[in-house]
């Protein structure tokens, strides 16, 4: 059966996945059980619960018109047991086997003849627990409705319903002129909102010699943080913001530290974070597809005192805030919303080997609720969610706050980075600092 036509943003997705940019997003969960696991019985599980789940039936379908779009649409061959996959892990080899595993399963592309999803069940964790590592393409939805769809495959977790529509009171009745004039205001409002993101995209760009870009790259690397977030809030109480504003202090510093590391200059420089930002409505008809802006903020990596980097993100970050999400140069996935998809089939992968001139990384947050999740009754304990690289970007971030933690995921081109783990330790050695501050 066929389903609702992708947006001219996922279009622009699929365009720029490659075997060196996979455009999925990824997530490494873990689970403590009451006792031992059942490897058959609980995939049995996720595989019910995934096939009751309309969007990951579907596959996406070129359509003739208009040219260049697509559709999502039931696969006739869907198996939901065929996306869901098992290992057994072992530290006899690798003295951290989760991360060594992950880090070859996110490079991994997804088959885009099939519905855009994989699953797997890592079982042999340390103290019984296991883990499960899901991978969703970006064209399927954005962060914000990732968690909407993978949250059917927990326990009890009820999605929002469909809000139903208001019955309007009954207006007066209109003249055709003042209906066309209307939609023109509509149209030309519009119009004049893309010319000012496309004029602030040409002011924003530079040339493309951030010490973080990196060469062309199927390989990757992933590195999990972990940070209490009562000492993340107790920085805001001491200096401030909201406690994004000291989580992306903390990765300024962290990437100063990273950068002193690789041999590079950090006084005076400044890296440039895309931070996507979701515009997504309540229906729950809205939670496919990608309903994303975004901001740029310049982190101040120069800046050698913690607190007056803080201050910096702070006043960047309200910047944006009072501009809001559909101005500026961050709010390039509005403006490739409203391009042709024949223009993204076209000309977007290419287009994508550019992003180095507008940011140097991508930071993007994950909603999450605050009530305790679980599967088959195993307690959810971390969750680690994962950004696509942009192409020739050498690091991506993503963020998710989860009862009293907040988990950090860091996804490195494994060509330019050999050892993430030098970035989670500057991310650890930067919350140190600031924690001194208070």
């Amino acid at each position: 059966m066929a389903g609702s036509p992708l947006s001219a943003l996922d279009v622009a997705f699929l365009c720029l996945e490659s075997e060196t940019s996979p455009m999925h997003m990824g997530a490494v969960v873990t689970f403590t059980p009451r006792g031992p696991v059942d490897p058959a019985a609980l995939t049995a599980l996720l595989a019910a619960r995934a096939a009751r789940l309309p969007k990951l039936r579907q596959r996406a379908r070129a359509e003739l018109f208009p040219p260049g779009s697509a559709r999502w649409a039931d696969d006739p061959d869907f198996v939901a047991a065929d996306h869901i996959h098992h290992v057994t892990l072992s530290s006899l080899y690798e003295p951290d086997p989760l991360t060594a595993y992950a880090s070859q399963w996110i490079a991994e592309p997804l088959d885009t003849s099939r519905p855009l999803w994989q699953l797997t069940l890592a079982t042999g964790l340390p103290d019984g627990q296991f883990a499960l590592l899901l991978k969703l393409h970006h064209a399927l939805t954005d962060g914000a409705g990732a968690y909407a769809v993978a949250a059917g495959l927990l326990d009890g977790v009820k999605l929002p319903e469909r809000i139903p529509a208001q019955p309007r009171p009954t207006a007066a009745p209109r003249s055709t002129l003042d209906t066309v004039k209307d939609a023109l205001g509509t149209v030309w409002g519009q119009a004049n909102e893309t010319a000012g993101i496309a004029s602030s995209l040409v002011r924003a760009a530079r040339p493309p010699l951030s010490p973080v870009s990196a060469p062309q790259s199927a390989e990757r690397r992933l590195g999990f943080v972990r940070l209490p977030l009562a000492e993340l809030r107790r920085v805001r109480r001491a200096h401030g913001g909201t406690t994004n504003d000291v989580v992306l202090a903390v990765l300024a510093g962290a990437l100063r530290e990273w950068l002193v590391n690789r041999g590079h200059r950090a006084d005076g420089r400044t890296l440039r974070a895309l931070i996507p930002v979701s515009v997504r409505g309540r229906a729950a008809e809205q939670l496919g597809g990608n309903k994303l802006s975004g901001y740029l903020c310049d982190l101040p990596v120069g800046e050698e005192d913690p607190v007056e980097r803080l201050r910096v993100v702070r006043r960047a970050m309200n910047r944006n805030k009072a501009a809001g999400p559909s101005r500026g140069a961050g709010a390039l996935p509005l403006l490739a919303g409203r391009v042709p998809p024949l223009l993204h089939r076209l000309g977007t992968r290419t287009a994508g080997l550019a992003a180095p001139m507008l940011f140097d990384l991508v930071i993007t947050t994950v909603p999450l609720p605050p009530a305790r999740l679980s599967l088959d009754g195993a307690r959810l304990a971390e969750v680690y969610p994962f950004v696509p690289l942009a192409p020739r970007h050498a690091v991506g971030i993503a963020v998710a706050t989860y009862r009293d933690s907040v988990h950090i995921g860091l996804q490195a081109n494994g060509a330019a980075v050999p050892d993430v783990g030098s970035l989670r330790d500057a991310v650890l050695k930067s919350t140190s600092r600031l924690l001194d501050t208070c």
